[in-house]
């Protein structure tokens, strides 16, 4: 595997910004969009269960639909894509069923040699060590999947812009998931930012790098 420079990440990184207004004239190549789309499929999750699924909304109208319930947000409809992050709940056994067959499947396994990991992972989501909200913490493994789609972007030149100020309830209704069992939980725009974004020639502001980060 080839791999970058520290400076070529960092150099990615400082570039990176929430972009605020998108070029819509200007569209991702299908090449790289679909590289983009396997990094979401190659994001890494607790377990690796995967609780989620990612739309791509391809469609104009929609796009357009879903700006008033995204704050009035232009970027959900003006970047090249527009991904809307959702997890799966609830959670159960046939989840873990599901992901024990896939794991025999791609490793070329007897799905009985997997029984203690289907086994503990049941077990986890049936009665977690200590106290946890299911439903919470599989939004915390979209947001894994949200952070990789967003540091793969920036290191091919693609803007990107996180979107949490959205009415989730409203993305599914709007999306056709209700009682899908898949809920909202973020968006993401993606495509590259517009000559007039002002916020593109701002500094990023971070607390110092000595006050987020200890060695103990």
């Amino acid at each position: 595997m080839e791999t970058i420079t520290p400076a070529r990440l960092l150099d990615a990184l400082n570039w990176r910004y929430a972009t605020k207004q998108f070029d819509p004239a200007k569209k991702i190549p299908s090449a790289t969009w679909e590289a983009l789309e396997d990094t979401l499929v190659l994001s890494a999750s607790s377990f690796g269960l995967q609780p989620w699924r990612f739309f791509v909304v391809d469609s104009p109208a929609k796009r357009e639909e879903l700006v008033p319930v995204s704050w009035g947000q232009r970027q959900v409809a003006d970047a090249s894509h527009a991904v809307v992050f959702a997890l799966k709940s609830p959670l159960s056994a046939a989840d873990v069923a599901e992901h024990t067959s896939r794991t025999a499947e791609v490793r070329g396994v007897p799905r009985e040699s997997l029984a203690g990991m289907e086994k503990m992972i049941a077990g986890f989501l049936e009665n977690p060590p200590y106290p946890l909200e299911l439903r919470a913490w599989a939004a915390r493994q979209v947001y894994l999947a949200l952070g990789n789609f967003m540091t793969s972007a920036a290191l091919l030149g693609i803007d990107t812009c996180p979107m949490e100020g959205i009415d989730p309830a409203s993305y599914d209704r709007i999306l056709g998931i209700e009682n899908s069992g898949f809920f909202t939980v973020a968006a993401c725009a993606a495509g590259y930012r517009h000559p007039d974004d002002k916020y593109a020639a701002l500094a990023k502001v971070r607390f110092p790098k000595s006050t987020v980060l200890h060695h103990i």
